[in-house]
């Protein structure tokens, strides 16, 4: 009868309905989810829900999920292997209809083993396991970065980097360095600079080592836009100004970037367009069995023009 397999009168359905709420009784999902193979639910594992970027686009999948009757758990990985192996054997005993996650490296057999076992989608990041993956256009988005600083008229261009490689980051810098080459420049590597961890902070003590050179850029390129902030922070305690000084462009366009002073020029990361067609793929695998070849999904990134770019002015000396 709670299950509404069979007919039952207004009445009964009343009086039990009633019943269960006095007694605060809850049907066992599990056992029944367990007759049908379907938990209805799915298992999300990102690198850091303290990052804008992957809150927003966690609540991006949630929301899309939950209007399609399906319930989202969410780990973080810490960006560690280890936890992200962990994260996946929990989200099993929950026993989720499918996973969806940032691997943490290139080298992922834990993931191997796993893709006939359940459907997976993965996002943002190359691996060498054979799964859909849905990507943003890094190339394409680096590519804009520096194009929009070239077109400004920098030459002397920085590069605040990750701490480690991973595809997304290579792809990223990849395509900055090809525009440079096909406007006829190099980037000196004094100028690309790495991040020991991926915050606030690392941006500004990335920044001054970048600000300690004699020969310093007059724009700057970060990696995401957290990095891009805490660059900006590390230019006005040097009584330097952005981007009258120094211009900053970021990556992901995260909301902060409309709001902090200067307003962040940077590379628009399309969250909704890309958990769109994570859950749509997902989906589509859970429906056909987990059949079928994998895809790629590319989504394309645009250039986002705010307050913290300009044409280059000359550097005042740092005091």
């Amino acid at each position: 009868m709670i299950n509404k397999t069979r007919f039952v009168s207004n009445g009964i359905i009343k009086r039990v309905t009633e019943a269960m709420e006095e007694l605060d009784y809850h049907p066992n999902l599990m056992a029944g989810s367990l007759r049908s193979n379907k938990t209805n639910t799915i298992g999300l594992i990102i690198p850091d829900s303290s990052n804008p970027l992957f809150s927003d686009l966690s609540n991006n999948i949630e929301n899309i999920f939950f209007s399609s009757n399906y319930n989202t758990i969410v780990c973080n990985s810490s960006f560690n292997v280890e936890k992200e192996i962990e994260c996946i054997n929990t989200l099993r005993t929950k026993m989720v209809d499918g996973l969806i996650l940032m691997p943490v490296t290139f080298n992922s057999p834990h993931i191997e083993k796993l893709k006939t076992k359940i459907p997976i989608v993965t996002f943002d990041r190359i691996t060498d396991v054979s799964v859909d993956v849905v990507l943003n256009d890094n190339k394409r988005g680096g590519y804009l970065a520096a194009e929009h600083l070239l077109k400004l008229g920098h030459q002397k261009i920085g590069y605040i980097d990750r701490y480690v490689d991973h595809s997304h980051s290579l792809d990223r810098k990849k395509g900055f360095i090809k525009a440079l080459k096909d406007n006829g420049l190099e980037m000196p590597k004094d100028f690309i600079v790495r991040g020991e961890d991926f915050n606030y902070r690392d941006g500004r003590n990335a920044m001054r080592r970048l600000l300690d050179q004699k020969d310093r850029p007059t724009a700057v390129f970060a990696i995401n836009d957290v990095i891009a902030i805490g660059a900006i922070r590390a230019i006005f305690d040097s009584g330097l100004r952005v981007p009258e000084d120094i211009s900053i462009i970021g990556y992901d366009d995260i909301d902060i970037c409309d709001h902090c002073m200067p307003r962040l020029t940077t590379i628009h990361y399309p969250k909704i367009n890309v958990a769109k067609a994570i859950c749509k793929q997902l989906l589509f695998r859970i429906e056909k069995s987990n059949k079928g070849k994998a895809k790629i999904t590319m989504i394309e990134p645009r250039l986002i023009i705010r307050e913290s770019t300009a044409r280059p002015g000359k550097i005042k000396k740092v005091k």
